[in-house]
């Protein structure tokens, strides 16, 4: 999922109906090291490591530290202690998210993923202790750590852990995470479990408009086209959107199969972009990343103006305001970024709006 989890597939499945997209999982301390960079025509920022960007993102969604993410069965990871490695160390694992809580704003929220451990009692010590840390969420994988992905995950567990947490009288949303393949089935897993809301990986990678009520068919042409020209105008590497592509497959209604095939073997054996010019017709790459602008801007706010207004007033925050002097600033001096207020807006170069964005913007652009 690190490979799949692209800027163009977060913001096509932001497109389809996701609330939320993660980006790849990042080691902590690579991060630390990165050099942040903004393009100047699109907005996106990259964090560049010594030889490629190991994080490209629009504004601030949601970040990924491998440290905090103990669901992950990457065996790099486990060999580090980070991952599911954690899940064996809940004393190191809670020290972390402590740590988070304490020194992040509390606009920006602080979530955990983990697995589910041999039995229920011992996973719900540990969903305890995770959740007073200060959490807002726990992420929960319905496998165990050494199940694989074709074991079928055991869902049916869920609803006590989510009923426990509920009784704790801990303001803790529970993701539940395993074996989701769209949005009637998370309907369906929401019903049977009790959780807040469903976390959807291996069907996304596929499809990323699996988060629609009518996700699309003949996925290689009607997703591969526009997915092509949004990756161009990202100028997302070359490399990773065709592997990105070539993951993508779902139901056919009028391609037939050889059809895809072939669709799917031009792209895997092309050099660059320029190779595919006939597959995706005009290069219109800005349209398509406009389009999904007004997608997602036209969805409602998951809370009300006013409670918003009321929120923001209790926590005495006032945005945009100065990074506080006992913390390091982690934006550039000239950057002049805000600390923004409880709830993330959509950043100015998609919104074309004069908006204050958590990330600096070219000034003008729209």
């Amino acid at each position: 999922m690190v490979r799949s989890g692209a800027l163009p597939t977060r913001l096509m499945a932001l497109k389809h109906g996701a609330t939320l997209v993660w980006g790849p999982e990042m080691v902590d301390k690579a991060i630390l090291h990165a050099e942040r960079e903004v393009d100047p025509v699109t907005g996106v920022i990259s964090y560049n490591g010594k030889t490629r960007a190991m994080l490209r993102k629009l504004s601030c969604r949601t970040f990924q530290v491998s440290t905090s993410t103990a669901g992950v069965r990457n065996p790099s990871a486990h060999t580090a202690g980070m991952g599911a490695a954690l899940l064996t160390n809940p004393d190191l694992l809670c020290g972390i998210l402590e740590a988070l809580r304490r020194e992040l704003p509390r606009e920006i929220s602080v979530s955990a993923k983990i697995r589910l451990l041999s039995t229920q009692d011992e996973t719900k010590k540990l969903v305890e202790r995770i959740a007073r840390t200060g959490v807002n969420a726990i992420t929960v994988h319905c496998r165990t750590r050494n199940m694989r992905p074709r074991e079928r995950a055991l869902v049916e567990r869920l609803r006590e852990i989510v009923e426990f947490v509920h009784g704790l009288g801990l303001d803790v949303a529970i993701i539940q995470n395993g074996d989701c393949t769209g949005r009637e089935d998370a309907t369906r897993i929401r019903e049977l479990t009790g959780a807040d809301s469903v976390m959807i990986a291996t069907s996304a990678e596929s499809n990323p408009s699996c988060f629609s009520s009518t996700p699309l068919q003949d996925v290689e042409s009607t997703l591969s086209p526009s997915y092509l020209r949004l990756c161009k105008y990202l100028d997302n590497h070359w490399a990773s959107t065709k592997f990105c592509v070539t993951q993508f497959k779902g139901a056919r209604s009028e391609l037939t199969k050889t059809d895809a095939h072939a669709l799917k073997s031009r792209i895997a054996k092309a050099k660059g972009y320029e190779d595919i010019g006939d597959i995706v017709g005009s290069w219109t790459g800005e349209e398509d990343f406009k389009e999904i602008s007004r997608i997602v801007e036209a969805r409602p706010p998951r809370i009300s103006a006013e409670a918003e207004q009321e929120e923001a007033s209790e926590e005495d925050i006032h945005p945009p305001c100065a990074t506080p002097p006992d913390r390091p600033n982690p934006e550039p001096p000239s950057s002049g970024a805000p600390k923004m207020g409880l709830r993330m807006p959509m950043p100015a170069i998609l919104t074309g709006s004069d908006m204050v964005s958590p990330s600096p913007t070219p000034g003008g652009m729209h």
